[in-house]
């Protein structure tokens, strides 16, 4: 019988891994990405009070397109950004949560700089 890996328990592996030398403050908090197969979420948080500061998502209301590309992500980056920006937040630590930084991961990294955040 071949065993497949549980691909969640090694991502929660690799984010544990990460989340042990990335930490959110109030002056440069944490924006903290979620990737599932159909959508993708950003928060930012505070992990000292332990606070989301600002976020978004390809499941809110007001997001048009399909959630599960490049392009989605870019434009969730850009929403985070200008929420964060909104609320005085312009550097953060970028904790890409165990998963590998590329393709949607990625783009919403790129579309958060472009919205005038610092990482």
């Amino acid at each position: 019988m071949i065993k497949r890996p549980d691909t969640k328990e090694q991502r929660a592996k690799r984010h544990k891994r990460v989340r042990a030398k990335v930490s959110g403050t109030p002056e440069k908090p944490r924006l903290c990405v979620f990737r599932s197969l159909n959508h993708i979420y950003a928060q930012i948080i505070d992990d000292v009070h332990g606070v989301t500061l600002a976020s978004a998502s390809s499941v809110e209301k007001c997001f048009e397109g399909i959630g599960s590309n490049c392009e989605a992500a870019r434009k969730i980056g850009r929403a985070v950004a200008e929420r964060a920006l909104a609320k005085g937040i312009d550097t953060v630590v970028f904790d890409r949560g165990g998963y590998v930084y590329h393709g949607r991961v990625q783009s919403l990294a790129e579309g958060a700089r472009e919205g005038g955040l610092k990482f």
